[in-house]
């Protein structure tokens, strides 16, 4: 699990809910089951007709990807390619075949794979790009998905709390109707600012840091099997994969690190 994920998630709601009571507030009192069934019914509503239901499945599925850690053993990556490179300049990349098969990472292996079948360098990069531009670009719905939810949510918020001030100026003649009616239309808005603030944004942030991480990987990857190909010295291999190793700790980006890899 992710410790931080996790400690963010309670830390953000004893803070709010704590300082609620600290000023003499009770919590029931932005317990509103209107107010969340405006807000979030006409966010969800509002997400649902913008996006078609394939995005909206894979956005609930990367939710997991949110308190689950995810680690990429980018060392491992590193000594596999040093290691398929040696045997490949000393013997051959035919050689490598077998090595290729038993690699666990899928798509370290389609690239070893297409290399030894004797692709062109060129057409090899080209066909990994590809590829590795595809999986961006899946990635990025989910994200996106979220950050509308956290776009939309604070607006009804605030038609919420219109709606509840209308109930309230209908029964101006009736006291006993006035403190719900104010209940729900600041509440709503708490709710729509809320959700946004500290539910769908910071959801939609990680997991563009997840897809972030998971890019810069398949960027080593690439760039490690086209200098395979190439018939670069491993030590050059070396080098070359250390700089993402660098800019992955340094939260730079993907292409930065392929740039400066390239430049080597």
């Amino acid at each position: 699990m992710d410790l931080a994920s996790i400690i963010g998630v309670v830390l953000s709601v004893l803070a709010i809910c704590g300082g609620h009571v600290l000023e003499g507030g009770h919590l029931m009192s932005i317990v509103q089951p209107t107010a969340a069934l405006i807000v979030i019914g006409g966010t969800v509503g509002a997400v649902l007709l913008q996006y078609p239901a394939p995005v909206l499945k894979r956005a609930l599925t990367d939710m997991k990807l949110v308190f689950k850690a995810q680690h990429h053993d980018t060392n491992q990556v590193v000594e596999s390619i040093v290691s398929l490179a040696t045997k490949a300049r000393r013997e051959g990349l035919v050689a490598i075949e077998q090595d290729v098969d038993a690699l666990p990472d899928a798509f370290m292996r389609r690239g070893f794979q297409l290399a030894v079948d004797g692709t062109e360098a060129k057409s090899l990069r080209a066909a990994l790009e590809m590829e590795l531009t595809h999986v961006e670009e899946g990635g990025e719905g989910p994200a996106k998905v979220w950050e509308s939810a956290g776009g939309y949510s604070p607006t009804i918020g605030i038609l919420g709390a219109v709606l509840g001030l209308i109930h309230v100026m209908e029964n101006l003649s009736d006291p006993s109707k006035l403190g719900a009616g104010i209940a729900v239309a600041f509440v709503a808005t708490v709710y729509g600012v809320g959700a946004a603030n500290l539910v769908f944004l910071p959801i939609a942030g990680k997991l563009k840091q997840r897809r972030r991480d998971e890019i810069i990987v398949k960027e080593m990857i690439l760039e490690g099997v086209c200098a395979v190909a190439e018939g670069e010295n491993p030590r050059l291999i070396a080098r070359k994969l250390e700089i993402f190793l660098h800019e992955r700790k340094d939260g730079a980006s993907a292409q930065e690190a392929s740039a400066s890899a390239r430049a080597v």
